[in-house]
């Protein structure tokens, strides 16, 4: 632990979109040494136990009234939007367009009114049996590059990573990083920051079995020409195409509560595929579509990767919080701020049968990820000043 004014020791688990944004947020101030602690790294190939990776991703709000979760998506696309200003460095990790949203039901559109050039569309153009549309700018990202953006960022501003396998939080709270790295003599951090999201219900000391897997598959397409994105909104299931500054288009999706299985299922990419294509045609080649109706075999040979990650579901919602927790043989006690989880857009059932209703972070880690470092700093810093 810091002496006198020497900088305060925080320690943030978790590599995910969450955690480095967390971890940026506080290291920045120049008022902390921080460190990442994390067993899977954006620069490591892709894997089921790291959902970043496989987020889409776009930026829309929420559906819900949670006033704290507006704020936290505002704020995010307020960054966002600013990162993605062309000409600017980080505009390569985004993409400006037009979003198209089209909804089965009302009472699923979101408050999209707050986004730049907001547009409702008139009932009577509207396609695809929906009751309600909106247009509006926002703008896509290059997960797998800003995920590493974020990583150097954190670097660059004096942050340490190290790849650690964290197995009880009191390993941490007793030896810090240090354990981790072999120091001969290990010292307890001043604050620990929990970004862990679906790890969070196997952190012995945290073991948090109100989190769960929102199992989401996706395919990935090489479509250069399309320059918009849509989504269909359906209680069951969302239909969209989200095109990256890359020329490469993700296509999903789905939403598998409590599904654990890790490998994408073959029928559940071609229900993909043919949900997407239903709904943006566009996807086949203009050279197919200059000469000939288009077909679903037209964007087969566009395929580029299928894959899935498991969303970090909570019932309960978002968990932004602080705990004290007391060092081992000691009168010392460290702050634990709490930054995982999702809140609510819809109903589900698990088993056994519990009916809940939640959203974000739970599959929109990017969409709210300023906002909850935002609030987490505000968290960290009231705990160290002893507020709480």
């Amino acid at each position: 632990m810091a002496l006198g004014n020497q900088k305060k020791n925080i320690v943030v688990l978790g590599a995910g979109v969450v955690g480095l944004t967390t971890a940026v947020k506080i290291q920045e101030t120049g008022k902390y040494n921080v460190s990442i602690l994390a067993d899977v790294l954006p620069t490591d190939q892709k894997t089921t136990k790291y959902t970043s990776h496989w987020a889409g991703a776009h930026h829309v709000l929420n559906v819900t009234e949670d006033a704290r979760q507006q704020k936290m998506d505002l704020a995010t696309f307020k960054v966002m939007w600013e990162l993605s200003t062309p000409g600017t460095e980080t505009a390569q990790y985004f993409r400006r367009l037009r979003q198209t949203e089209y909804y089965s039901d009302s009472k699923l559109l979101a408050p999209l009114d707050r986004m730049p050039d907001y547009e409702i569309h008139d009932p009577s153009t509207l396609p695809f049996d929906t009751t309600a549309g909106v247009s509006f700018n926002t703008v896509t990202i290059d997960t797998p590059n800003y995920l590493t953006y974020l990583a150097r960022r954190f670097t660059e501003a004096g942050g340490v990573t190290i790849r650690a396998s964290v197995q009880h939080i009191k390993q941490v709270l007793e030896g810090g990083t240090g354990v981790f790295t072999g120091a001969s003599n290990p010292t307890p951090p001043d604050a620990v920051v929990v970004c862990t999201g679906l790890g969070t219900r196997f952190l012995g000391g945290v073991e948090d079995k109100n989190v769960f897997p929102i199992r989401g598959q996706t395919v990935l397409v090489r479509a250069p020409w399309i320059d918009f994105g849509r989504t269909i909104g359906d209680p069951d299931n969302w239909t969209y195409i989200i095109p990256r500054p890359t020329g490469n288009v993700i296509l999903g999706g789905t939403k598998g509560y409590d599904d654990w299985y890790p490998r994408p299922r073959a029928k559940t990419t071609r229900d993909i595929l043919e949900r997407a294509f239903r709904m943006c045609p566009e996807l086949a080649p203009p050279e197919v579509r200059a000469e000939r109706e288009p077909a679903i075999e037209d964007i087969l040979p566009l395929v580029i990767e299928e894959g899935c990650g498991f969303r970090p579901g909570r019932i309960g919602g978002i968990r932004l919080d602080v705990e004290w927790r007391a060092v081992s043989d000691s009168n010392v006690s460290v702050p634990i701020i709490l930054n995982y989880g999702c809140v609510s857009i819809t109903s589900c059932f698990l088993e056994p049968k519990v009916t809940i209703n939640f959203s974000r972070h739970g599959g929109y880690g990017f969409q709210s990820s300023w906002g909850s470092a935002d609030i987490a700093f505000t968290l960290l810093e009231e705990a160290l000043e002893g507020k709480f």
